[in-house]
């Protein structure tokens, strides 16, 4: 029999806080600390750890509190409605209103899943004239319905089994993608290729293209619709996936001189962290566009490059092996806030080795069937979510017999 509960009633909700950040001996700690931004790019369930660990003296030094493994966390701020589920011990910021379960009543995973499904409804809970923000009472409130926990466990179950299948399979590309990067160093770092010049990335690059943002609704002249890929979505690309790409509308004018095609590379250019550079790269291939179905820009956090044909493979590899050496830390400007990739100076000065065409189709060649698996992997991961999605309603409103949950 489901019942009515308020999630007061099914554990504690418990915020976070953050250390001050002037005070250096508060970071770098053993204590894992997550705020929303970690999860903008996360796609996983159960989650580890965030950007930056703090010590036990940050912890001690603010209202954090640090949450047990199984603990539901969910962001009520900027954004509302990031779900993740501690994997072990975690504290969070202050974006944060998590639930730390009453195992006798509630399992987490089901819990997870709920959260997931009634996002929407507490999202317009939110208040705030900045942001919308989720506050701890309101969470306390919200009434949620429960079946006995026996049947929590066959429903969190079946939508488990497809987000296992779907984590598998990210986790086979980032392979993929390793061994993609081990065949770019053994061909061209390790030994100096043969009939290859020295230059920079801009000879073999036709031109760069910037981003725009437009609308979030069809405004005035403002009615082209697009995907805009932002930087938070560079790690779902890479793995195949459209992730959670945002859907926009910009100006008819600026889509031409926009619009990427196949064999771009999306460059993010503003953002990062202390930890992460900016200048992380994706390849737009056909199955993206295809998959998609629409025109796609960048924000114009980011930029694109249009490289020279059949280069893009190699410029895409050795990009990415430059910022695995924390390369692009030096092309950075700005110190505190937002940082900012100078990529102009990196495409132009940043010396390279430019292998000979004849080369360049031989390594194309090879590459070929690890991206042809990565995006074969990543459609597959498109048909679970999709059937995921359409489960989770279902499931959650008690639509589906103990019969068809066994």
């Amino acid at each position: 029999m489901w019942a009515k509960y308020k999630l007061s009633e099914l554990g504690a909700i418990v915020g976070g806080a953050t250390p001050s950040t002037s005070v250096e001996k508060y970071y770098g700690g053993e204590i894992a600390w997550v705020t929303p931004k970690d999860l903008s790019s996360f796609s996983g369930r159960y989650i580890e750890c965030g950007e930056r660990n703090i010590t036990e003296e940050g912890l001690n030094s603010c209202s954090a509190q640090l949450l047990p493994a199984g603990s539901v966390l969910f962001s009520s701020r900027a954004p509302i409605g990031y779900v993740a589920i501690a994997k072990n011990p975690i504290a969070t910021n202050q974006g944060f209103k998590s639930l730390v379960p009453d195992t006798k009543k509630v399992d987490s995973l089901f819990m997870y899943y709920l959260l997931k499904y009634n996002k929407n409804r507490i999202e317009a809970m939110g208040s705030g004239t900045t942001f919308k923000e989720v506050s701890g009472a309101t969470m306390k409130n919200i009434e949620v319905n429960l079946p006995p926990l026996a049947e929590q466990k066959r429903i969190a179950a079946i939508l488990g089994a497809l987000d296992d299948k779907i984590e598998l399979n990210r986790r086979i590309n980032a392979n993929l993608e390793e061994q993609a990067q081990a065949l770019f160093k053994s061909w061209f770092v390790d030994f100096e290729a043969q009939n290859s010049n020295p230059g920079f990335f801009n000879d073999i690059i036709q031109t760069t293209l910037s981003g725009d943002w437009g609308q979030e609704t069809p405004k005035g002249n403002y009615t082209s619709e697009v995907y805009c890929i932002r930087g938070a979505d560079i790690p779902d690309i890479k793995c195949g996936d459209k992730g959670k790409l945002p859907t926009r509308f910009i100006l008819e004018k600026n889509l031409e001189n926009k619009k990427l095609s196949e064999n771009d590379l999306v460059v993010e250019i503003s953002g990062g962290s202390p930890t992460q550079s900016t200048g992380r790269i994706c390849l737009i291939t056909r199955a993206l566009l295809d998959k998609l179905g629409k025109d796609v820009i960048c924000t114009n956090f980011c930029r694109a490059l249009k490289p020279i044909p059949d280069y893009s493979f190699f410029i895409y590899l050795y990009w990415q092996y430059l910022y695995n050496n924390n390369i692009m830390f030096s092309y950075e400007n700005g110190t505190t806030g937002i940082k900012n990739l100078n990529i102009t100076d990196l495409i132009n000065k940043e010396p390279i080795i430019i292998p000979k065409k004849k080369k360049i189709l031989e390594f194309n060649n090879v590459l070929q069937s690890i991206f042809d698996m990565i995006y074969k992997n990543g459609r597959e991961n498109e048909h679970l979510s999709a059937l995921r999605d359409t489960l989770l309603p279902k499931l959650m409103a008690g639509n589906f017999s103990r019969k068809c949950c066994n």
